[in-house]
């Protein structure tokens, strides 16, 4: 298969979410086929509900730093599938993706031959293989795998990953993961086993009990990271917001640490990656502090908290995200904000919804192009009360929200760009047709 081959091929087996088959026996064969790549490196799992995808990409930039060969898969993309597959900090070529994805797809289709396999794995987990294939033969020697969903029965968990850490957990994918947040932490924190080191990230009482006991009950001893840190500076150098941190782990103190990703929920997920790379080097990997300190500097993560010219991206696809980009507008944004919001349904979106909208002068709301997307027209329950109707527009689409942003907005406004990483996906990749469109013509 072409790129564009194994793209309608990947995407031919269905959505991520609506087509996903949680459970690890399909997965296992299917590695066990492809030769067990995963055996050829160090596996790092991140499971959690917030931050997973910005704690992976602290710790890539940190092995990046200190000239560690190092693997990193993601979920979801935004623009190209390729963004899933990195290897010391580069989107793998579309080339090498197809490549990849014809021998996991091969491999597939032969299980289901012999009838070891019913049906061909799901997108996601040849999508997990074909990351793990790729780092086998790039040779890296630590890979980074974030959690797709849960942590019991997503495909990353059948890699036994050596060293695991959990993120914040909170209320998210109820109607998989369950109502309560008992319930949510205890299929997070089933990635925990007696033969892994784990890093905790500050959790909600209720989640800790939970995470806690299933440390106790495997006899790990979880290394914790503390809420405790301060923050030095906070201030907007040519509108980018710029936090200088100091916190300590376990084994070291940090002193005037500057964030490559935005916001102040960003620290506890720089602290886990911290943690994280001391770790390595239990294993052997020889990571000096002033590495982990460029490392934390060089990270970036698209899609959260991004800013391109006056428009700033942000995934705040569940109410702790939203909290988090609602204290980020309240401290650093003062310029009138055009918010094009599009999210999933099963979101809570009562919660997001009075969150953020309250925060736009103008609201245009949209729906991403994916089958679990709310249609514009049903937000209008969730406006806040007295918001001008007239500052509120419905589009059907992601590109007829960016016709009227760009119409309405002045030179003063910021484009805040929020609720679904779909949605963002969809703008960021209409934004660059059209500014090739504009060098072309």
């Amino acid at each position: 298969m072409n790129f564009e081959e194994s793209k309608n091929y990947l995407y031919g087996l269905g959505n991520e979410v609506l087509a996903m088959k949680l459970g690890l026996e399909n997965i296992g064969k299917l590695l066990k086929a492809l030769g067990n790549p995963e055996n050829n490196y160090l596996k790092v799992q991140v499971a959690g509900t917030n931050g997973k995808g910005s704690t992976c990409a602290f710790l890539e930039a940190i092995c990046v730093s200190a000239g560690i060969n190092v693997g990193l898969t993601t979920s979801p993309h935004l623009v190209s599938i390729t963004e899933r597959v990195r290897i010391n900090g580069r989107e793998i070529s579309e080339a090498d993706f197809a490549h990849f994805a014809t021998i996991v797809r091969k491999t597939s289709e032969e299980l289901v031959e012999k009838g070891e396999l019913e049906n061909v794995p799901t997108f996601f987990e040849q999508v997990t293989a074909i990351a793990l294939t790729a780092f086998a033969h790039e040779k890296v020697e630590i890979a980074i795998l974030e959690t797709g969903l849960g942590g019991r029965f997503d495909a990353t968990t059948a890699v036994n990953a050596e060293i695991v850490a959990i993120t914040p957990v909170d209320y998210d994918h109820q109607k998989i993961l369950g109502e309560t947040l008992t319930q949510i932490a205890s299929e997070k924190a089933a990635i925990i086993r007696e033969d892994t080191k784990v890093i905790l990230a500050p959790q909600k009482n209720e989640a800790a009990r939970v995470i806690l006991g299933i440390c106790r009950e495997v006899g790990v001893e979880p290394s914790i990271v503390s809420d405790d840190f301060q923050i030095k500076i906070h201030n907007l150098e040519k509108n980018l917001p710029v936090v200088a941190v100091n916190f300590s782990t376990e084994n070291d103190v940090y002193h005037d640490i500057v964030l490559g990703l935005a916001g102040k929920h960003q620290i506890t997920n720089a602290m886990v990656a911290v943690s994280l790379a001391e770790t390595l080097r239990d294993f052997g990997f020889e990571i000096e502090k002033q590495q982990i300190w460029i490392g934390l500097e060089n990270a970036r993560h698209a899609g959260r908290l991004e800013f391109d010219g006056k428009y700033l991206f942000d995934g705040a696809h569940n109410a702790s995200g939203a909290k988090a980009l609602r204290e980020f507008l309240d401290e650093f944004i003062n310029s009138p904000i055009i918010m094009i919001f599009g999210a999933m349904r099963d979101k809570n979106l009562a919660e997001i919804a009075a969150l953020l909208f309250p925060k736009a002068a103008k609201l245009i709301l949209t729906a991403p192009d994916n089958p679990r997307s709310v249609k514009a027209d049903e937000f209008w329950r969730l406006l806040p009360e007295n918001f001008p109707p007239e500052n509120v527009f419905y589009t059907e689409t992601a590109a007829d929200a960016l016709k009227i942003a760009d119409r309405i907005s002045t030179e003063n406004d910021l484009i805040c760009v929020t609720g679904s990483l779909y949605l963002i996906g969809e703008v960021k990749e209409l934004r660059r047709e059209n500014q090739s469109q504009v060098l072309t013509d």
